[in-house]
């Protein structure tokens, strides 16, 4: 009953305590004891280190309350019971909020963030807070300071990042659902890493309130899961327009509705124009994943899809725009980190020394290094050469988005061009760690809605992952065109390669 529970879908687990047939409070347990038993702390060579923090009793409580309202009759939300893993970068009421940073060490929060209330009000039932890049700055989740998540399908490498946690958790069996954010790819690169489905939804239809901030203007949050069905259903939970974000979509303002993701889920793709993007493979990219790739276009078009080349010819300055765009905005939002207002404080004879000694001892290498960046980007004299050039770059990044999205229905790449690495890899090398981001972050920069969806494995039994990326509020058309390929694939969304961890007894 216990594996039963661990390896079925959010939507299984949702029908099944809807019709009785569990408990919440039983769906819970399971999944708190999966994490006792698997978790560790990170030191040993067998911890997925996935969680900072569990918050078993607040999840056990909640549980009881949807089994106490569901006995009631009371009508409860299509998630209700479900559990789920939840970035350390949302604030949470009595939880510890440390965005992976020494910083905020100890810090917990007086309030929830949107995405944090959305949940709550759809009764989904958080287990604790996941591990991650320290303020979401890596893609293996590496950065983090209170060490490194591991990846389940093999515990020697990494499971992406900067969502390494959340994905870890859910290709762990820790939860069936998990909340990332997306930056410059943090949700899709985890998720192709760790053989699951993640989404970067258009940017501003998922609340950034209470989300502690790294690039104001790309950070966005997403699900992950085992199913396109499961990660549908979840961001089907987190969109909606709040005032209290500034560049929340109103969808009365702009006169286009939240798109729908479950009502053509299972359209399939005959009669659709799918864009392969020339700058996004090639050079750079291991051989299985652009096996993996072409055999996905050839399921495409046997399923009924119209395949065409098209090309985003700004896309290939996309990762040094991005990494002069995000930086600069760090730069700016992690200046309140300043050892006077809240989290760390290194005392010293003047306010400048305490406030040079706290950033120095609370910030880790990665993050002073892109403040850093930016600082320099943003300087007098720097600024139209760097800032504002790549700014322009981004414009023509979107550009090209739209004039593709005026011929195809959606565009499709390899979502990274390696699978999991080893640990300790590229720690030394940050070019080569920001490369694993090449194929992400022009729709990142564009702010169009892309989703990850499982594309096979290589010779070593290791997930790769494909990308679909769709026009402006064309969520929907992601979801169908990754659930198309997911059904097509079959593959098992529990399976797991030669070393990984024991799958749940």
């Amino acid at each position: 009953m216990t594996a039963d529970l661990l390896t079925a879908s959010a939507a299984d687990l949702a029908g099944r305590m809807a019709a009785r047939e569990v408990s919440a409070r039983e769906v819970v347990d399971a999944h708190l004891d999966r994490i006792a038993a698997t978790d560790g702390d990170g030191t040993g060579d067998a911890d997925v280190h996935a969680f900072l923090a569990v918050v078993a009793d607040t999840a056990r409580r909640h549980a009881d309350d949807v089994d106490q309202r569901r006995v009631t009759g009371r009508d409860l939300g299509p998630l209700a019971g479900v559990p789920l893993a939840l970035k350390d970068l949302f604030t949470m009421r009595g939880a510890p909020t440390t965005v992976g940073s020494r910083i905020l060490d100890g810090w917990v929060p007086p309030y929830d963030a949107t995405v944090t209330e959305r949940l709550r009000a759809a009764d989904v039932i958080v287990l604790g807070k996941t591990n991650m890049d320290e303020f979401a700055m890596g893609s293996s989740t590496e950065n983090s300071a209170f060490g490194p998540t591991r990846n389940p399908w093999d515990l020697g490498r990494v499971p992406g990042g900067s969502s390494g946690g959340s994905a870890a958790a859910v290709a762990a069996c820790q939860a069936p659902l998990a909340v990332g954010t997306d930056t410059g790819g943090s949700i899709r690169q985890p998720a192709a890493l760790c053989g699951l489905v993640g989404g970067k939804p258009t940017y501003g239809t998922v609340s950034r309130y209470g989300m502690v901030a790294f690039a104001s203007s790309l950070d966005q949050a997403g699900p992950l899961a085992r199913t396109v069905t499961d990660a549908a259903l979840l961001q089907s939970v987190l969109m909606g327009h709040d005032p209290r974000d500034s560049t929340s979509i109103d969808e009365a303002a702009v006169g286009q509705p939240y798109p729908d993701l479950l009502a053509t889920l299972d359209d399939g793709v005959d009669g659709l124009t799918i864009g392969v993007v020339t700058e996004l493979r090639g050079e750079g990219y291991e051989p299985a994943v652009l096996a993996a790739f072409e055999n996905s276009i050839q399921r495409f078009e046997a399923l009924g899809a119209t395949i065409v080349e098209v090309s985003l010819p700004h896309a290939s300055y996309g990762l040094p725009a991005y990494y002069l765009v995000a930086p600069s905005e760090a730069s700016s939002n992690l200046a309140r980190f300043d050892g006077v207002r809240y989290g760390l404080r290194v005392d010293a004879p003047t306010a400048e020394e305490m406030n040079a000694a706290t950033r120095g001892q609370g910030f880790g290498p990665e993050v002073r290094r892109r403040i850093m960046i930016g600082t320099h980007a943003l300087s007098s004299g720097y600024y139209d050469a760097f800032y504002a050039q790549a700014s322009k770059v981004r414009r023509l990044i979107a550009q090209d988005f739209a004039s593709a999205f005026d011929t195809v229905d959606v565009l499709v790449s390899p979502t990274s061009p390696t699978v999991a690495f080893p640990l300790g890899d590229k720690t030394a090398d940050p070019l080569a760690m920001y490369l694993n981001d090449v194929a992400t972050v022009p729709a990142s920069l564009a702010g169009v809605p892309a989703v990850s969806v499982p594309n096979g494995v290589d010779g070593a039994g290791l997930p790769i992952g494909l990308q679909v990326m769709g026009p402006l509020l064309g969520d929907d058309r992601c979801y169908r065109v990754a659930r198309a390929l997911e059904a097509d694939l079959d593959l098992d969304p529990i399976a797991r390669g030669p070393h990984a961890l024991a799958a749940p007894a």
